[in-house]
């Protein structure tokens, strides 16, 4: 176990600072002149210079990214083009236009996509894999024809179209809800917990279809094979089989669904966190985006990639721990 948790940590060393190099040479030399977009339209070209300088844009590109990695692990100064800031390590940049330093940017949003992402991942396992067992154990009923129709509608329908849906219906008409409003979870759990659970729903809806069908179609397949013919012939009940045998051979694809999509929802919520007005990592994303915040963009991309690759890692340990056929290697 220690050996394959080096190895997974080694991987996910080089995963990451392949992705950085990446991003480096993609938003930080493709776009051209750095410094202007850096300091901003309305800097003179003595500012733009010193920005060029700041920066050390005119080093080595080899260089220049040694100076990003250095940041994120010791700090680093920057220039607006009026003053020198200092980004304490892990230091990802600083905005273009805020001049606030990317690391707290994220920190301050990171508990809203979390609390979403949370809540939807737990509701969506469950919501996905109890669909797909019950349409197992329903197989060739009504039940399991109704059930098949649902996963393909919510698979197709948009998770705008839910969550407006749900809105109108819970929020305007049956007023059973607030129209949603983010409240920390250290100010108030519950108001917490009222105002996302419609955003929950929302994004559970549509991720819970793939989880159903994933977990229909690899039950169906473990039922299909010749062990599963033996113990029913040997007469082992079918509750037992589609229980105890068919639901341990859909856990690994569902494990590796589940961690692709737990840590790509870091930055991936996007329409959810619009749609609700949740002030999240998708959304900050959007706007830098819209004006070319590179430091923004970079460090979000990085840390979605890092959250995909936690994910990842714990899901190879999950893999041993729900099928003991799983060698660790």
């Amino acid at each position: 176990m220690t050996g394959f948790l080096l190895r997974r940590l080694g991987g996910a060393v080089f995963v990451l600072a392949a992705l950085s190099v990446f991003l480096y040479l993609v938003f930080y030399v493709a776009p051209g002149n750095v410094a202007q977009i850096a300091c901003g339209p309305r800097c003179s070209p003595a500012q733009v210079a010193q920005v060029h300088e700041q920066l050390r844009l005119g080093d080595p590109l080899w260089l220049q990214y040694a100076h990003f990695v250095q940041g994120i692990f010791a700090g680093r100064d920057y220039s607006s083009g009026v003053g020198v800031l200092h980004c304490d390590a892990p230091c990802l940049g600083v905005s273009y236009q805020s001049d606030q330093q990317v690391t707290r940017l994220i920190l301050n949003k990171l508990p809203v996509t979390g609390s979403l992402v949370i809540g939807a991942f737990v509701l969506w396992l469950l919501m996905g894999v109890g669909t797909g067992v019950l349409s197992v154990w329903r197989r060739g009923r009504p039940t399991e024809r109704v059930l098949t129709g649902l996963t393909l509608a919510g698979t197709a329908t948009p998770v705008f179209v839910i969550g407006l849906l749900l809105i109108i219906v819970f929020c305007s008409t049956l007023q059973w809800l607030p129209f949603p409003t983010y409240v920390p979870f250290g100010e108030n759990p519950e108001q917490w917990a009222w105002n996302l659970l419609l955003a929950w729903v929302s994004l559970a809806a549509i991720e819970s279809a793939k989880y159903a069908r994933l977990t229909r179609s690899s039950m169906l397949e473990t039922l299909a094979e010749d062990h599963v013919r033996t113990f029913r012939a040997y007469g082992v009940s079918e509750r037992a089989l589609v229980g105890r045998h068919a639901l341990r051979g859909a856990v690994a694809p569902v494990i590796a669904l589940s961690a692709l999509d737990f840590g790509s929802m870091f930055g991936g919520a996007v329409l959810t966190e619009s749609l609700f007005g949740l002030p999240g990592l998708g959304r900050e994303l959007v706007e830098a985006v819209k004006v070319v915040d590179l430091p923004v963009v970079v460090g979000m991309v990085l840390v979605t990639g890092f959250f995909v690759v936690l994910a990842n890692a714990v899901a190879d340990l999950l893999y041993a721990v729900a099928d003991r056929r799983v060698v660790l290697s």
